[in-house]
This record gives structure tokens, sequence and C-alpha cells, in this order.
């Protein structure tokens, strides 16, 4: 089953599932392990979708293994929440005009939706209207809320917004780009920003709007943009194009497949696939491979998706690593390889690429790997979990309000002692935890200036901690560096 018209948005459901929607009015699921496509539900004749999201996974204990519901906005003004199984489960009467994008903030407790009537307006997780957030005489195409779900983000022709929920706090706004803009996303592990616009241009931000990198104009508008989960990666779309691109926003892959406009994409939930909706009724697949890790004289690359190669550089030796399922995360450090797959975590050692010990993962979709001499580190979407290189459980540390979806490797550093994790919610602390047992060392917190990255690091077996800080002294921006001792 394929699309009889042009396929406005996309959504996963899980890694290897996909929704769509089109102005043929139907909704189709797509199985990427079966190949296998069927309709979910055909809308009526009056309902033409633009933007779908899907509820966000509740966090911790109750934790989804999949989302069960979305939001579908429309051209008749109205949004509609959707089931899994296709159920409308209500419609809302929202804009005039067309409601041009929805989408859910990162707890689930909020929507907001945008429209051509030049309305942001915030409503409950049920659909009741909590307020409208601002107003102004043009329309709004795209929305993307910041990471703490405080701020929303939104476009103003050719002006971009960041307006917090709070009222009477500054608003952010600052001309983006030389035509109208298209699309925006702000990740929630980097906290940059992307815009597109019919300038022909995509660019990435700071969230103080500042231009960190501005494409060269391309042939056509470009139409859309969107994060990978990680941050690591973007994704950009436009006229018969797909283009991968580095956080910085240097481009790794240009792809020109005969898809016509490409209106929206979607990463999967662990960040290795892309899917565009396209202009002429298909929808677009695409693969993140050839990522390399290097390790003194070793070179390993992922050639296919469950395919690595590793390279001795001094002896051109070479082997080929198979998995069962497909390749998420990956590190090399410290005489080992660490490889997380759909369902489980292989661990190798350089002495012997052959047997690798395997064990079973709790949940599939890993979003970090972190490894020191002793052993290694995995964040997924329930916690947060030491392991020996042997593989071996060691712990699980927590703290309140811990949000392993924003954990990256700026904001948690391990060494063979201490585990350090920057808390987002207040960024002059800093969690500490002994690796060994996962219990805070001291009271948990290490109060300082406010953190920008943070490694910790063994010196002569002395831990220190690495910290870059911002201090404002007057009208003089300094960068002072600081070294301090925890143990040793």
């Amino acid at each position: 089953m394929t699309h009889q018209e042009l396929v406005s948005c996309v959504g996963w459901t899980t890694a290897e599932e996909l929704y769509s929607c089109s102005d043929d009015h139907q909704i189709v699921k797509w199985n990427l392990l079966t190949s296998e496509t069927s309709q979910i539900v055909k809308l009526p004749d009056d309902i033409y979708p633009i933007d779908l999201h899907w509820f966000p996974k509740s966090l911790g204990t109750k934790k989804q293994t999949q989302a069960e519901s979305f939001v579908l906005t429309s051209s008749d003004g109205k949004f509609h929440l959707i089931s899994k199984l296709g159920r409308v489960e209500k419609s809302v009467e929202a804009h005039c005009g067309a409601v041009l994008a929805g989408r859910w903030n990162y707890e689930g407790t909020a929507l907001v939706t945008v429209g051509e009537d030049g309305q942001i307006k915030i409503w409950s997780k049920t659909g009741m209207l909590r307020s409208t957030l601002a107003q102004q005489g043009t329309p709004v195409y795209s929305v993307a809320w910041g990471p703490d779900s405080e701020k929303v983000l939104y476009t103003a022709g050719k002006q971009l917004i960041i307006k917090p929920l709070q009222p009477n706090a500054k608003v952010l706004q600052w001309k983006a780009h030389d035509g109208i803009i298209l699309k925006v996303d702000w990740n929630s592990v980097n906290d940059l920003i992307l815009s597109a616009g019919e300038d022909c241009k995509y660019k990435v931000w700071d969230s103080y709007g500042r231009p960190l990198y501005s494409s060269q104009p391309h042939e056509h508008p470009i139409t859309s943009v969107a994060w990978a989960p990680d941050g690591e990666l973007f994704a950009v779309g436009s006229f018969h194009t797909l283009r991968l691109c580095d956080k910085t926003g240097w481009s790794y892959a240009l792809e020109k497949p005969n898809t016509g406009s490409i209106f929206n994409i979607a990463w999967s939930i662990d960040g290795t696939q892309v899917a565009g909706a396209c202009g002429n009724g298909h929808v677009v697949f695409a693969h993140v491979i050839e990522q390399r890790w290097e390790w003194k004289n070793f070179q390993v690359t992922l050639t296919k998706r469950r395919t690595m190669q590793v390279r001795n550089v001094l002896n051109d030796a070479v082997d080929l690593l198979e998995f069962r399922d497909r390749v998420i995360k990956a590190s090399l450090n410290y005489a080992h390889l660490v490889v997380s797959t759909s369902l489980q975590c292989y661990v190798f050692s350089i002495k012997n690429w052959n047997t690798p010990l395997i064990f079973d993962l709790k949940e599939g979709t890993v979003s970090l790997i972190l490894q020191a001499e002793r052993h290694f580190l995995l964040v997924d979407g329930g916690g947060i979990y030491l392991y020996s290189y042997e593989g071996r459980f060691l712990s699980a540390p927590k703290f309140p309000g811990m949000r392993t979806d924003i954990l990256n490797a700026q904001t948690v550093s391990l060494s063979n002692d201490t585990i350090a994790i920057k808390d987002k919610a207040d960024e002059k602390i800093i969690f500490l935890f002994e690796a060994s047992t996962g219990k805070p060392l001291g009271d948990g917190k290490l109060l300082s200036h406010k953190v920008m990255t943070l490694a910790v690091f063994n010196i002569n077996s002395h831990f220190f901690f690495q910290i870059n800080v911002f201090i404002l002294r007057r009208k003089t921006w300094n960068l002072p560096l600081y070294l301090k001792q925890v143990c040793g």
C-alpha cells in the first residue's frame, strides 16, 4: 500500500514502525521488519493532515515500550487526539484556518499548536485550552519546545522567537533568514536550534539566537529539518534532496531521491534511521552508516546496519564483526570495543575480536556509552548503568528529577572511581557517585559557577574535575579553568 497524494507528515512508534499521513486522507503503518504496510484509518474527506507528533513515552518505571497515541493537526482548524489503533479520541477546534504544527512537551503534560491565524496556544494533554501564548499577524509555520519545556520557539515570517511560558519573562527575537522560515527544531541534548527557510538555507543557532552555521543557498527552499535524538546529527529535506549533517552544520552525505519536496523528517527513536514525507506520495527511508571509531592503531567502521569492519593500521589486518540486530551505539577505548544493538550489548577485547562477551539489554535504545579503564557506562531511557568489561553489573546511580533523555558526553563523565553528572535543572550542581556502588559521594552535590562542560580524568591516581565556566565580571567575560580535587 502506498499513498496516492502528497505525504504531509511521518512519525515513529518504535525503531521499526512508522505512521504516515497523506492528503489522500489515509493513515498508513509501515513495518520495517516485515516490509508490510497497512491502513490504520481513513480520515473524513474534509480532514487534510498537516502535522503528526506521538505522545512521549512516560519516563521512569512506567515507561512504555512504544508510543500509544498521537496528535494530528489538520487544515480544518482542528487538532485530533488519535490512538495507535486509529480511533479518534477527541477533536478540538483550535485555530482559524489550518493548524500548521502541534508538539507535545517532553513530559507529555502540555501541547503547543500554531496556525495560519498567527496564534500560539498551549493545551493540556486532554485537549483543554490553557493559554494563548502569543498572537501575530503572520502564519506560524513551525514550533518547538525548549529542552526544559519552559520555553517555546516559533516562526514569525523571517524572524525566530523564543517565548517563555512564564508571563512577563523576557522574549528573545531575531532575524534568522532572508525568506519565510518554514521549519524549526530544538534539540533537548545539545540545546541547539535548527531553522529552514524559503531563502534555500538551513542554519544552526544556539539557544541565545547566536548563529553557529549557515548553509550555502540550495536550488530550492529547505522544507524540513530534524535533529537526531542524541543531537550529534541532523537531517535536511528539500526538493529531490535529503542531506545528513554533523551538529556543527557540515554535510556528511547527500542523496537525491526522486521524491519531490520532503515536507517532514522524523528520526527513529534509536537515531539509526530517518523517514521523510514526500510530495510525490512516497515515504523515503534512510539508514545511517559509515560511522567510524578510532583508538591507537585500531579503526572500526560501521559498514552496514549489522556489520562492522575492524582494521589494524599497523599491519592492515581486517576483521569483520557481524551482529544479529542493527548497531545503535558504539565506543572504542581502553582496549575494548563496546557495541549496543537493539537487544544486546557486545564487549570486544582488541586481543580477540572473535569471542565477544554478550549480555541482554533491559531497553534497546542506548543513547550514550562512556568508557573508563576498569568499566563502562550505558545510558538508556530507563536509567544509567555501570558494567565491568566482564559484563558484570556494578551500579545504577540515580538522583531526583533525573532525565536520561538529555544526558550526553558533556553532562556525564566517568573515571575508575567516580561518576559525575551535571544537573540540567540547576547548572550550578554536579552530582557525584561512587562508580562501584552508585551511592552519592558525600551529599552528592558539588556547588560551583555555571558549568558548561564536564570531564573527570585521572592524573597520577588522583581524580580531578575539569570545569569550564563563564563568569561575568563587570563588562568582561573570562573563561577560567578550575581544577577541583575530589578524592585521592
